[in-house]
C-alpha cells in the first residue's frame, strides 16, 4: 500500500486535486488522505468547490489563513510537519504554485518523505512573480514530477531534472472540465445574468502587476470601457481587486460602467458555463488560459508572459499586456470573426490523473 499525502489550499489547487483523488480511489493500491491547509477559506472559493467538484471531505484542515505570503507559508509548514509525522506517508503530493505547494513540499522534503508536484516545469521567467518562485523551488526540490505540457519537460531538462523522475502525463483541470462541462452547460447562469451566448465577455482581474499598480489598473479600465461598449461584459470582481480599486479610487468608474455587470466571486460551475459560451474572456489567470483552449474561446491575457506557452502555440491564447493598441488588434480579429480556432494539446483528453496513478504504482512504487 502506497500512503500519499495529498494538498490542497487555493482555489487553482481545488480543480486540479480533484480528478487526483477520483483516480488514487481506483486504485487499491493507493492509501491517498486529503490535507487542505485553509489558504482559501469563504464559501465560494472553498467549501462550494469541494461540493461542487465532489472532492471528499479533507482528512484534515490545517485552518491556516491570511498573511503575507511569507507568514503563511511558514504557518503551514509549522501546521503541517506534526501531520507528517502522524500519518508517516510514503509520498507526499502537491500541485500548482501556490503558498501551499512549497510550504507542504519543503515540510516533506526536511521530513525525508518524498515529493511530487503535479503542473511541474513551468515557467514564465518573470521571477517578480511569487508563482514562478513557487514553481521553481518546488520542482528543485521534488522526486517526481508530472507536466501538462511539453514545454515543462524542456524546462526540467535545462535545470537538470530528466529521465524517470519526470513524465508529461497532460493537464488534470482538464480532466476536471471535461468532467463537468456538461453539468456545467445545463445551469440556467446566463439566464440569471441576462445575457446571449456568444455575445458578452468575462473578464477576470487579480495579479498584483494589475491591481497593485494604480496606472496600469487605469489602463485597463481604460480598455474595458471601450470593449463594454460593444458587448456586455460579467466580472466576477476578486476581493482584494474590489479592495484595490476602491483604495485607488476606482470601483465607482467600474460601477457607472453601464455594460459592465460586476459580481461576486463565482463557483466552479457557474463561471465554467460563463466562459464556456463567452465570445471573449480577458483575464490574468494561468489556468483560464488553458481551459479557453480547450473551449475554444479567445482568450485575452492582460500580461506580458505566460508560464503556459501552449496556449499561445496551440490554443486561443494571446498576450496583450495592458497596451491597448496590442488588445484591440486582437479583439478587433474576435469581433469580425478572423480569430484563430484551437488546436487542443496532447494528452489534454481527461486522463491525465490516471496517468499519474498509473506511474505511481507501476514505475515508481517499485523502485
Amino acid at each position: 500500500m502506497i500512503k500519499v499525502l495529498c494538498i490542497a489550499g487555493a482555489r487553482p489547487n481545488f480543480m486540479k486535486i480533484a480528478p487526483i483523488m477520483r483516480a488514487f480511489h481506483a486504485h487499491p493500491e493507493i492509501e491517498p488522505f486529503l490535507i487542505h491547509t485553509g489558504q482559501h477559506y469563504d464559501e465560494k472559493m472553498s467549501r462550494l468547490f469541494f461540493d461542487e467538484l465532489e472532492i471528499p471531505k479533507p482528512d484534515r484542515n490545517l485552518g491556516v489563513h491570511g498573511g503575507t505570503p511569507t507568514t503563511q507559508t511558514a504557518a503551514i509548514m509549522q501546521a503541517f510537519e506534526p501531520v507528517c509525522k502522524e500519518y508517516n506517508p510514503d509520498m507526499v503530493l502537491v500541485v500548482g504554485d501556490v503558498n501551499s505547494t512549497v510550504a507542504c513540499g519543503l515540510t516533506a522534503v526536511h521530513l525525508g518523505i518524498p515529493l511530487i508536484h503535479v503542473e511541474a516545469g513551468l515557467r514564465s521567467r518573470d521571477r517578480t512573480m511569487p508563482e514562478e518562485i513557487n514553481r521553481i523551488v518546488t520542482d528543485s526540490i521534488s522526486s517526481l514530477l508530472f507536466c501538462s505540457e511539453p514545454a515543462g519537460i524542456i524546462n526540467l531538462g535545462k535545470e537538470g531534472r530528466f529521465g524517470d523522475n519526470v513524465y508529461h502525463v497532460g493537464n488534470v483541470m482538464i480532466d476536471t472540465l471535461l468532467t463537468h462541462l456538461e453539468k456545467a452547460k445545463s445551469l440556467p447562469t446566463l439566464t440569471e445574468m441576462d445575457v446571449q451566448p456568444g455575445n458578452y465577455g468575462v473578464m477576470t482581474l487579480h495579479r498584483p502587476s494589475n491591481v497593485d499598480n494604480p496606472e496600469t489598473f487605469a489602463r485597463i479600465l481604460d480598455i474595458l470601457d471601450k470593449v463594454q461598449s460593444q458587448y456586455p461584459v460579467l466580472f466576477p470582481i476578486h476581493p482584494r481587486t474590489r479592495k484595490t480599486a476602491e483604495n485607488f479610487g476606482l470601483f465607482d468608474r467600474m460601477r457607472k460602467m453601464p455594460n459592465l455587470r460586476l459580481t461576486e466571486p463565482l463557483g466552479y460551475l457557474e463561471f465554467l458555463n460563463l466562459n464556456a459560451h463567452a465570445k471573449f474572456v480577458m483575464t490574468d489567470s494561468g489556468g483560464i488560459q488553458e481551459e479557453l483552449t480547450v473551449l475554444d474561446v479567445p482568450c485575452l491575457t492582460l500580461r506580458e508572459n505566460t508560464e503556459r506557452p501552449i496556449t499561445c502555440e496551440q490554443g486561443t491564447n494571446v498576450l496583450v499586456g495592458s497596451d491597448p493598441d496590442r488588445f484591440f488588434a486582437a479583439f478587433n480579429k474576435i469581433v469580425d470573426g478572423t480569430f484563430r480556432k484551437t488546436t487542443v494539446p496532447p494528452l489534454w483528453d481527461g486522463k491525465a490523473a490516471d496517468r499519474i496513478a498509473y506511474v505511481i504504482t507501476t514505475k515508481w512504487a517499485s523502485r
